[in-house]
């Protein structure tokens, strides 16, 4: 599927344009090229200059490029994910024309079908404490708990579901669960799944369970960190 263009140029302005303004340039462009699962020596290849060059700027070694280097390694980024087939272009772009940025919003991705939740459970390794009213979800968004709740209305919380309400949305940077849980009663629909990151069992709020049940959505922990939780939400379809 080819990508769109404006949604990848309006994607590069954003990765340029945060690497630029950093106080820490290299963290930056490290945090950009493993988030696009770029190894330093596929990036290099890209732009025919050694390896050795990437990992210098990213360890600090290498201070202030100047825009014509960011401008290169953006590009190079995005031409490696085209040639996968575009997908980190896409779901970034999805962020994007969301209205989100990637403090909020680490992921918003729509499967090609919809997928039964024991399945979902199984792929990413969540443990179920309520099942909800439905069955199946048809995507997943991964959000951090604290940006999303003291910055989002309830407006812009709805727009967090993407084409459906279908869907789990998955809270990071949750310690009992108390505040996704609450939040959860202010918003009309409610996705079909909600999952607790960083948390087993014993860790969530001791009334979270009863509001779940309440709302009729199935409530999951998931206790594996962020990068973990997120790899294991790109293998899904």
């Amino acid at each position: 599927m080819d990508v769109d263009a404006d949604a990848r140029h309006r994607l590069a302005e954003r990765i340029a344009g945060e690497i630029t303004l950093s106080e820490d340039t290299g963290a930056t462009v490290r945090k950009w090229r493993t988030d696009f699962e770029v190894s330093q020596t596929e990036l290099a290849a890209e732009l025919d200059i050694s390896s050795s060059v990437i990992s210098d700027y990213e360890s600090g070694r290498r201070t202030n490029p100047g825009s014509g280097i960011i401008r290169r390694l953006v590009e190079g980024l995005l031409a490696v994910d085209e040639r996968r087939g575009g997908s980190r272009i896409r779901q970034h772009a999805r962020v994007l024309s969301a209205g989100f940025d990637r403090e909020v919003v680490h992921e918003l991705k729509e499967y090609p079908a919809t997928i039964d939740i024991d399945r979902y459970y199984d792929a990413i390794g969540a443990t179920e404490l309520v099942r909800g009213r439905e069955d199946t979800i048809a995507g997943h968004t991964i959000i951090d708990s604290i940006a999303a709740i003291t910055r989002l209305s309830s407006e812009e919380f709805y727009r967090l579901y993407g084409q459906s309400a279908n869907r789990a949305l998955v809270f990071s940077g949750v310690t009992r669960g108390e505040s996704p849980l609450v939040a959860m009663r202010v918003v009309n629909p409610t996705p079909n799944v909600v999952v607790l990151q960083g948390l087993d069992r014993e860790d969530v709020w001791e009334h979270a369970a009863d509001l779940a049940r309440v709302d009729g959505f199935s409530l999951a922990v998931l206790d594996a960190d962020l990068e973990t939780t997120l790899q294991r939400h790109r293998e899904l379809p």
